[in-house]
């Protein structure tokens, strides 16, 4: 049997998953969360959970008491939650009681000690799949009713804003969440990767953190109500592109990497990507010394294409013109020579929330006329150095650009392996997002690794001395797993249908990179062999992504257990028979 390890990168065993039934309503239990709630085998909502949030997003892990279940004329279950924070504890016990017709979730509890916390409550998430386009109706806590839809493609703020009830039909169901206890509003939480609606207390425009004083008492409800209904036509979406062409590989390189030569140039030949996503970050000291250990590369390296994605200051009495043509001219005298420029303000590293005020900066256009201006032989993108939230909130100027991006991970907000395989539903929403963004131009995505590179949302990504599975960390064990070489090639099969020009989806060195002895080597040395060739079928379904480019098809199990054929984790490579002609 394949051990922890070899599955997961780490020792640490997954969280246990319970399925609960309850005449037609089933359920799974995981570390005090209510996850696929079914009626019938069809999803009614995807989670309810009371979560609590530190001053960086991090989520806190509750210490979990026993769990006591009975059983009547409903199906009733009671769970006590401990969160700790610094000195300060949030001691919580959630009841359920589920019927055929419902779930009624209640927290209550106090605070021990002033407990300092961005968010402390309920968050519901509702699927997206058939759910996305929906027609809703919102109760306002005032009472007043407004109508609306869900958002087809993936919308920058909430779509929904002070909510007590939110009812929608979709999928052969009508489904009404009734909150109490707080203000509750709505998240798109497919722009983070996520393949959910979040419903959440607390509004964003309100401060953050803030503090749940010493004996300070909690009580929120969720109400959730059910019953059959007709199958409406759903929303349609935008048609994929025609002919897609699986994307270059690219991987992520930083200037101090990039000094380290032998072991760079070993990695790459172990893999064969086309291209190394190059960062210079002006923001953390002077770019000539960093331009040089990349055009000291690049002399190792003469076939590779090399991108340079740079991080500007952007500040101050300096202008744009200013900045980009001293970066141009240090460039020039390096030597390097990279095939495109990607120009990010460093500010625009960090998210700005609904309701906060958008940190100073010239405005893109500006950034990018003068980027143009820099660099007039190269091919110049914009868009986001983190992730389509940023993008999706503040859009570059297209019409000055060759190409968007963006990077991508699945760990913001959950990172049990559930969550994490659940995230390559949200990728498709994701890719016609951006590309409805891009009106036309070429759109590239990465780093796309599991590992955070940098929080927008906090000070820090999250230590992970114990090689845990956390949110927000810089090092998540399963890269180096079974689990690593599933979800890379998941994500591909994702992306394939939207003709991505670059993808990347790994660094070269250091947690998120590539090591000979990892799995995830040798299905990135697969998929780098498919640039360029059409993209025939793209498809997960029922745990197995299936992807065939060219003449090859490959398969990946994105469970942990053997499912059609595959062992927990596993993957495959194949040639596909051609039929003759008139066969």
């Amino acid at each position: 049997m394949i051990g922890s390890a070899q599955l997961y990168g780490t020792e640490q065993p997954p969280d246990d998953y319970e399925t609960i039934t309850y005449g037609g309503v089933s359920l799974g239990f995981q570390s005090g969360a209510f996850r696929h709630i079914r009626v019938n085998g069809v999803e009614a909502i995807r989670s309810v959970a009371f979560l609590v949030r530190d001053r960086d997003w991090g989520t806190i892990q509750p210490e979990l008491g026993e769990i006591i279940q009975t059983r009547g004329d409903d199906l009733r279950l009671t769970q006590p939650m401990r969160f700790r924070n610094g000195t300060s504890q949030l001691v919580i016990t959630v009841t359920a009681r589920i019927t055929s017709t419902g779930l009624t979730v209640t927290a209550e509890g106090e605070a021990k000690g002033d407990f300092e916390t961005n968010r402390a409550g309920f968050t519901l998430l509702h699927p997206i799949d058939g759910v996305a386009g929906a027609p809703a109706i919102v109760t306002h806590s005032d009472g007043r009713q407004e109508a609306g839809n869900f958002p087809l493609l993936i919308e920058p703020w909430q779509p929904f804003m002070d909510i007590a009830a939110l009812e929608h039909r979709a999928n052969g169901l009508a489904v009404r969440c009734a909150f109490s206890g707080d203000i509750f509003e709505m998240e798109d939480q497919r722009q983070w990767g996520d393949a959910s609606f979040k419903t959440y207390n607390r509004p964003l425009a309100l401060p953050w953190p803030y503090l749940l004083k010493d004996g300070e008492k909690l009580r929120q409800t969720v109400d959730i109500r059910w019953h059959k209904t007709g199958f409406a036509k759903p929303a349609e979406w935008p048609a994929l592109p025609a002919g897609p062409h699986f994307p270059r590989m690219a991987l992520a390189l930083s200037a101090g990497d990039a000094l380290l030569k032998g072991q760079v140039i070993a990695a790459v030949e172990s893999v064969g990507p086309q291209a190394l996503l190059c960062h210079v970050d002006a923001a953390a000291g002077q770019v000539a010394p960093q331009f040089a250990a990349f055009a000291a590369l690049q002399s190792e390296l003469p076939d590779l294409s090399f991108d340079l994605e740079l991080i500007c200051r952007f500040g101050g009495a300096e202008t744009p013109e200013t900045e980009l043509t001293d970066h141009g001219r240090a460039m020039s005298q390096s030597g390097f020579t990279p095939a495109s420029v990607f120009v990010c303000p460093s500010v625009d590293r960090q998210s700005t929330p609904p309701g906060s005020e958008w940190p100073e900066c010239p405005p893109l256009a500006e950034i990018h006329a003068a980027a143009a201006r820099a660099f007039p032989e190269l091919a110049r993108g914009g868009g986001m150095a983190s992730f389509f939230p940023e993008l999706n909130r503040k859009r570059p100027p297209v019409e000055l650009l060759d190409f968007i991006m963006h990077g991508l991970c699945p760990i913001v907000h959950a990172a049990d392996d559930l969550s994490v395989m659940e995230t390559l539903e949200a990728v498709p929403h994701i890719a016609a997002s951006a590309r409805a963004i891009a009106a036309g131009q070429e759109y590239r995505i990465g780093p796309a690794t599991i590992a955070m590179r940098q929080n927008p949302y906090g000070s820090r990504t999250i230590p992970n001395p114990g090689h845990a599975r956390i949110c927000m960390t810089d090092d998540d064990p399963r890269h180096r797993g079974a689990f690593g070489a599933a979800y890379a090639l998941g994500l591909a099969t994702a992306l394939a249908p939207h003709d991505i020009a670059v993808w990347t989806p790994a660094a070269v060195l250091g947690a998120r990179g590539i090591s000979g002895s990892w799995p995830i080597v040798r299905v990135l040395r697969q998929l780098a062999a498919l640039t360029g060739k059409p993209v025939r079928s793209a498809r997960i379904r029922n745990g197995v992504a299936t992807l065939e480019v060219g003449d090859h098809q490959l398969r990946a199990n994105l469970t942990a257990h053997e499912n059609d054929g595959l062992d927990a984790f596993g993957w495959e490579a194949a040639g596909i028979v051609k039929q003759r002609e008139g066969g």
